[in-house]
């Protein structure tokens, strides 16, 4: 008799993928390794991951070997990337993500590196359809499908930035995850439109109220250019939320409360920076 067998139909095609899945992973965690001296400069030189346990460490290992091993990295204007350059950048990439996994980065490939800020000519029509011309100065710049832009610069000094809630790889890659339902809209892919509904009744009176103390000319933990668009202000609000966790949480509980429960991190919990 068979009719207590379990069955094994529904799942007999998965076991081979994912044993498939595990080997292609062992091997870029192979290819990618991360030598140890290198790791500990990089924890050295962004003291805002001291916060992290030891499992919560070598995950985010973890992920930076497999994101170097998804991401082409270029550098611009003849700047030569080596080794401790791509971990700084993967380390604070993967930092936001250090609970969801890689998934939100999968549409694009491309990192370009610049030594420091760039010019870029923008235009834009008025309600008169009168076209104005400008230049844009810019230390990072994230593009639907890529590539992300940075600017060495900014992401070198990213110790220093973080005493005043600026970290430009956290930025670009907070937009990164907000495209990745395809929109830049402050809104990062949620499971069901109840969540979304929740996530813009919170998001648009903090940054409302936002706008009105930068518009008051109160200095504010959160970087005054997210005013620009709600889109801003959430990456702006993403940057603070790990490298400021403590002034930001105070300026915007609501804000902290909404983002710690989206990426299942707590920075400025117990055993986060000092108060």
């Amino acid at each position: 008799m068979t009719a207590n067998r379990p069955s094994t139909r529904a799942t007999w095609w998965r076991s081979p993928l994912a044993r498939l899945a595990d080997w292609r992973e062992r091997r870029a965690l192979e290819r990618r390794a991360i030598p140890d001296p290198l790791w500990e400069l990089t924890l050295l030189r962004l003291p805002f991951l001291a916060r992290l346990t030891a499992d919560e460490r070598a995950e985010l290992r973890r992920l930076c070997s497999l994101f170097l091993d998804q991401k082409q990295f270029t550098g611009a204007g003849g700047l030569d990337i080596v080794d401790d350059m791509a971990v700084a950048v993967a380390a604070q990439a993967c930092l936001p993500v250090l609970k969801l996994g890689l998934g939100p980065y999968r549409g694009f490939v491309q990192i370009v590196m610049h030594r420091d800020e760039v010019v870029a000519q923008r235009s834009v029509m008025d309600e008169d359809g009168i076209v104005h011309e400008y230049d844009e100065h810019l230390t990072g710049e994230a593009m639907g499908g890529g590539p992300v832009m940075l600017a060495w610069a900014d992401v070198r000094d990213a110790a220093e930035s973080a005493d005043w809630g600026y970290n430009v790889v956290i930025h670009e890659f907070a937009h990164v995850i907000d495209m990745a339902d395809g929109d830049a809209d402050g809104v990062p892919p949620l499971p069901d439109l109840a969540a979304r509904e929740r996530w813009i009744a919170v998001i648009d009176p903090a940054y409302q109220a936002f706008c009105d103390l930068v518009d008051a000319g109160v200095d504010t933990v959160v970087d005054p250019y997210g005013a620009e668009a709600v889109e801003e202000f959430f990456a702006v609000a993403v940057e603070a939320f790990f490298v400021a966790s403590v002034p930001f949480k105070r300026e915007s509980p609501e804000m902290y409360a909404l983002l710690a429960e989206y990426f299942r991190q707590d920075p400025a919990g117990p055993g986060g920076p000092p108060r």
